[in-house]
């Protein structure tokens, strides 16, 4: 309901409120006495504390304001104030009336120019106390009737001064209304734009509210639009008194109810009939007195049951959730499935380089198996391979810069879609929090993912031995033995230092010479196992580690934001409840059908003067 801000005039605490020596009683007493009804202001308002018991809710509105207050307090970090108002608003008016009187129910009587509204609230009260003419606007400042003591801080808190309050005329009636504070009210189609913010504030603080017809201005858009339709949820603390039935002839008053009922069911206001919940419709005549007795004994009932005040609070607080519900409530797949925490993984493994660190250990391994496992003479010329290979090799390298380059954006890539994912099904706000979250932990992600790259590819690390290379280089080593003496053995003999004998020399060398290759590819073929073995060893250890700076620095913040998020989602169900009326804006066409125009204010018009 887009109504002016509330204005809550409570006065200030007193500390006479704390004490009761009957002394301030027994002087209102006094006050009062001689006082006429109806001529002067209603002494109760005079009084700091009032009397009767504070409002107490019952334990489930408790619960739902409780949460609500834990919902708000939650959000701030992620709400605008703009987007909260309606709940704060409900939060501090709901603490405000809890201060005051439980045994007072405040009414206000609404209604356009002349509706008649004057004429039935002096007819409620017994005596003339609002003044009612042709000139219009009639009522200018609101005027309050209580009947009974202590509703001072009631009125206080709408501000009406005590020249303005006045009690309504002793009779057995009136006794059946007491604790009821009735406030009449500026019309609210009124052409002074300060007669319309009265009617607004008030409208915001009141218990219930009596919204005074009449046959010609009962279906105005303005009365639908702007107080109707956004109070739908407020049916059961609103009336609707079609007055002035006395200038429709015959069965023409129950049309217009059928009429007025049909527009509030398309506003959808509850109606209370047959028991059920809802708005009570009547039909009036504050000129003939047709019907107020009735609207009388319904007021009376309302007022005896002293829940007016919890149900006008749990309505806003229904409203309020209402418009509160695209900022929480989630769309499907809200939440990070483990599939997407696995891509993720991978992604972050993959950026850096898990699957070549995996295989380069695999060729280092097999590598250093045979420089261990080889001849001498491989692994000299190998020696001076490497002697002259790092130039070329550097050489050979593509350039760094790109690869850096194209490892950060694979990072940036992955945060980017983890955080969509995330933030799939989230409200605009929260699914903004997640995004924020993600992207304040990436910020130094990808530092964090090449100083692991660089660790897994320090040189100082070099592969485990198995048992069996001492075994295979002593093999190796006995291969290169016996080369070495068949050689020795045949320059001896070329020498004539030893008798000549070429067999066994040359037996030798050949033993070398073809078993320090066998030796070396039987290492080859033993290592593939191992090597292998050890690459994925190395590539898992690699995976896990991108996985655990990954988790610590975005998971964990994304997961943190979706569990803030499931907590203010419960608070948020807690405060919502079972909301009994949704708020809805049909279209403006729904006031003009065919009923509408049966009944419009010319017709009415021929009505009355046929009538008469």
């Amino acid at each position: 309901m887009a109504l002016a801000p509330a204005e809550v005039l409570q006065s200030e605490a007193d500390p006479l409120d704390a004490w009761d020596d009957g002394l301030i009683a027994r002087r209102a007493a006094e006050d009062g006495e001689g006082e006429q009804p109806g001529a002067g202001p209603f002494p109760g308002g005079a009084q700091r504390g009032g009397r009767g018991e504070v409002l107490a809710f019952t334990g489930e509105l408790q619960g739902r304001l409780e949460a609500m207050r834990e919902l708000v307090g939650l959000s701030r970090t992620r709400l605008d104030a703009d987007t909260l108002a309606d709940a704060v608003r409900v939060l501090e008016e709901s603490d405000a009336r809890r201060r005051l009187s439980g045994e007072h129910t405040v009414i206000a009587v609404a209604g356009a120019t002349g509706s008649g509204k004057s004429a039935l609230f002096n007819a409620l009260a017994g005596v003339t106390i609002s003044e009612t003419g042709v000139r219009r606007p009639t009522t200018a400042l609101p005027l309050a009737c209580s009947w009974g003591e202590g509703s001072g801080r009631l009125l206080d808190r709408l501000g009406i001064p005590a020249r303005l309050r006045r009690r309504p005329v002793q009779s057995p009636d009136a006794a059946a209304l007491e604790g009821m504070v009735l406030v009449d009210l500026p019309d609210h189609d009124s052409a002074a734009p300060e007669h319309r913010e009265q009617v607004d504030r008030i409208l915001e603080l009141v218990d219930a509210v009596i919204w005074v017809l009449d046959p010609e201005k009962y279906a105005d858009a303005m009365l639908h639009e702007r107080y109707l339709r956004p109070m739908a949820g407020h049916a059961e603390v609103t009336f609707l008194v079609l007055n002035q039935v006395d200038r429709l002839p015959g069965d023409s008053a129950d049309l217009v109810l059928d009429d007025l009922r049909r527009l509030l069911d398309e506003d959808g206001v509850a109606l209370g009939e047959h028991g059920e919940p809802g708005a009570t419709v009547l039909a009036v005549s504050a000129l003939s007195g047709a019907g107020v007795g009735e609207l009388r004994e319904c007021l009376g009932q309302f007022v005896q049951e002293r829940g007016a005040a919890a149900r006008r609070i749990a309505a806003d607080l229904d409203a309020a959730a209402v418009g509160l519900r695209p900022v929480y409530e989630p769309g499907p797949g809200v939440g990070l499935s483990e599939e997407a925490r696995e891509e993720f993984g991978a992604r972050l493994a993959d950026s850096v380089g898990a699957l070549a660190a995996g295989e380069t250990a695999e060729r280092a391994w097999r590598r250093n198996a045979g420089r261990a496992c080889g001849t001498p003479w491989l692994r000299l010329w190998r020696w001076a391979k490497d002697k002259r290979g790092p130039e070329a090799a550097e050489e050979s390298r593509p350039d760094q810069a790109q690869e850096e380059a194209a490892a950060r954006q694979r990072v940036e890539q992955a945060v980017r879609t983890l955080s969509d994912r995330a933030a799939q099904g989230l409200p605009a706000p929260w699914a903004q929090a997640v995004r924020e979250a993600a992207a304040r932990g990436a910020e130094e992600l990808p530092e964090a993912l090449d100083r692991l790259s660089a660790d897994s590819l320090a040189p100082g690390r070099r592969p485990p031995k198995p048992g069996w290379w001492p075994a295979a280089v002593l093999a190796q080593g006995a291969m290169t033995l016996l080369q070495v003496v068949g050689a020795l053995w045949l320059l001896a003999q070329i020498a004539r230092v030893c008798p000549p004998n070429l067999g066994i020399p040359a037996l030798l060398m050949v033993l070398g010479i073809l078993g320090g290759p066998l030796v070396e590819w039987t290492c080859r073929i033993a290592a593939r196992g191992p090597a292998r073995r050890y690459g994925a060893e190395a590539e898992r250890r690699l995976r896990e580690a991108a996985g655990a700076c990954g988790r610590a620095r975005v998971l964990e913040p994304v997961a943190s934001e979706l569990l803030r998020y499931r907590e203010v989602r419960e608070q948020y169900a807690k405060a919502a409840g079972a909301v009994r009326t949704e708020v809805y804006a049909p279209s403006r066409e729904a006031y003009s059908s065919s009923a509408r125009e049966a009944y419009s204010p010319s017709r009415v018009r021929e009505l009355s003067t046929s009538r008469r």
